[in-house]
């Protein structure tokens, strides 16, 4: 069981939320509409982990990130499954990229792609446990950020669907099994990326959280 602070604006998706996870197990201590709540709930609760909507009052554009952002900076141990409708490019990767330093895991899924709820419950697990789960969307939109001018067009299409992978946190088995190629050549490929973007090939999380960090680093961020 985990304890979790939510914050959702929308009224009805907030008491959903509350409803899912209750029955899938875990307590929510705090269920809350704004940035300034969420921040407040987490400092008197310290949960778990937190389960955030982007969008939230007063301006509706990217409070509920840029809270996560900040929750993230005090409570470095802190578990952070971001929920969106959309990418917040900006934000996403400065929070990406920050997670590159930290253990915590962190979660970024679109709403709209979340197919089963069984799916949301097993990524909320991952996040508790230290994993990152980023929709595979998201991790699309951040490599077309990428100006023909930036190391990220080194790479090859093929070492381009690899790396998209990868930043899923799929292992290099998996990998291999999606794009129908041995893992000897996910290595190689995986290798070789890491060499055309100058990082170390380093495995588990810390490969995608540095793949990531790398990215934001290109945007300037």
């Amino acid at each position: 069981m985990l304890r979790l602070v939510i914050a959702e604006d929308a009224v009805l998706l907030r008491a959903g939320l509350v409803e899912l996870l209750t029955r899938g197990g875990h307590r929510v201590v705090a269920a809350v509409g704004d940035a300034d709540a969420l921040a407040a709930a987490v400092d008197a609760d310290r949960p778990d982990a937190v389960v955030t909507d982007v969008r939230m009052p007063p301006g509706f554009s990217d409070e509920g990130l840029r809270a996560a952002l900040e929750l993230r900076d005090r409570h470095a141990d802190l578990p952070v499954l971001v929920l969106s409708q959309y990418v917040a490019t900006p934000y996403a990767t400065r929070l990406l990229a920050a997670a590159g330093a930290q253990r915590a895991g962190l979660g970024y899924l679109l709403k709209d792609r979340v197919g089963e709820v069984s799916e949301f419950l097993d990524a909320l697990r991952r996040v508790a446990a230290g994993e990152t789960v980023i929709d595979p969307e998201v991790v699309r939109v951040l490599l077309r950020q990428q100006s023909a001018e930036r190391p990220i067009a080194r790479l090859t299409p093929r070492e381009r669907e690899v790396l998209g992978l990868m930043a899923e946190g799929l292992n290099n088995q998996t990998v291999g099994a999606r794009l129908s190629i041995t893992e000897a050549s996910v290595v190689k490929h995986c290798g070789n990326i890491f060499m055309k973007l100058d990082l170390d090939p380093v495995e588990g999380n810390r490969r995608v959280l540095a793949v990531l960090a790398h990215l934001a680093d290109l945007r300037g961020e």
